[in-house]
């Protein structure tokens, strides 16, 4: 019964799915090993040394869609603000803000174990919320909103750091995108989850050494991957519904990308996919050496199962490169755009490997 699913959700996802994979930049975007060098001939790299000439290049035109990532003269005092502080039984919840940029306050959830609080410091982990317009980011602390979404609580309750960050232009927050300086809700998100980073690092009940990591859920999933590719200090990432090739998401169909919350420049691409200066492909193998875990259901609707096995099958080579083809796991339960019990269960699993072992 399963075989003959998998068959079906395959077929299902065929015909969305381009027969041939059109180039990225003059490059292919199936061996991302090739890197154009400095005499602008195409190579193909056999050390990390070259394939750093193809990350930075994906990074840039990642940029020229949502915008340059801002420099240090955004990196203001974080001014933490604590508005409600709740007690949750194993762990205390904080409603809190704190100041991204000048003139830019972010509304957050921080989840902390009682057991931190006490002195015994804990790994820390970035939640990143899915599309929610009414609660945003109350969804991931368990105040409501779809079920399977409460991963920052859950993991409170295993002993992990939380902060939580609610998603530009969704719910009740609403920041002026051209006044604060930004040119895309995608990389207002991205700057916001690196001083979501920065905040945990002031924190002394944070344990330090071991990095942090970010989970998230459809927004949330790809969120996570493009804060990760900014950030080294995030060390492992949980994506779950988050992605599949440009190419391949609604049959081509990109309209859902093309908002002011996401990438509005999204629109000069609208009806060929094809010329989108950058695609997953690249973002998920610029990750490496970091580990991935991957939730891909056979039938979400949303984002195509094979084109995410496509994505990591040639990502694998990069991951190669670097020694650690084992470091991305995927998973792909029997169902809709969800994040089961089972795979969350074993997120948690894979993120305490990777955050609580010694320094």
């Amino acid at each position: 019964m399963k075989a003959l699913l998998l068959l079906a959700a395959l077929l299902l996802c065929a015909e969305q799915c381009t027969a041939e994979t059109p180039p990225l930049r003059g490059l292919s975007r199936t061996d991302l090993l090739q890197f154009h060098s400095s005499s602008g001939a195409l190579e193909k790299a056999v050390s990390v040394e070259q394939w750093e000439v193809r990350r930075n290049s994906a990074l840039k035109s990642f940029e020229s869609v949502a915008g340059t990532l801002p420099g240090e003269n955004f990196r203001c005092a974080l001014n933490i603000q604590i508005e409600e502080e709740v007690d949750c039984g194993s762990h205390v919840r904080r409603l809190l803000s704190y100041e991204s940029s000048p003139g830019g306050r972010v509304p957050a959830y921080l989840c902390i174990p009682k057991t931190a609080l006490r002195g015994t410091p804990a790994p820390a982990v970035l939640c990143l919320h899915p599309t929610d317009n009414i609660i945003g980011h109350q969804v991931v602390v368990g105040l409501g909103g779809k079920a399977n979404r409460q991963y920052a609580s859950e993991l409170a309750e295993r002993g992990f750091v939380t902060l939580s960050p609610s998603y530009p232009l969704l719910a009740n927050y609403q920041p002026n995108l051209k006044e604060l300086g930004f040119e895309s809700g995608t990389m207002k998100a991205i700057w916001d989850n690196i001083r979501g980073i920065d905040l945990l690092e002031s924190l002394s009940f944070v344990k330090k050494g071991n990095g942090y990591a970010v989970i998230g859920h459809s927004l949330g999933g790809h969120n996570g991957i493009y804060t990760a590719v900014f950030d080294p200090r995030i060390k492992a990432v949980v994506s779950s519904c988050g992605f599949d090739s440009f190419l391949d998401y609604k049959g081509g169909n990109i309209k859902g990308w093309i908002q002011t919350r996401y990438m509005p420049r999204l629109a000069e691409h609208l009806d060929h996919p094809e010329t989108i200066p950058f695609d997953f492909y690249e973002l998920v193998a610029a990750l490496s050496p970091r580990g991935i875990f991957i939730n891909a259901p056979l039938r979400d609707s949303n984002f195509c199962w094979d084109s995410v096995d496509r994505i990591v099958n040639a990502a694998r080579a990069v991951y190669a490169l670097h020694g650690i083809p084992q470091n991305i796991e995927v998973r792909h339960p029997d169902c809709e755009h969800d994040f089961p019990d089972a795979e969350r269960s074993a997120a948690y699993e894979w993120l305490k490997q990777r955050l609580e072992k010694p320094n």
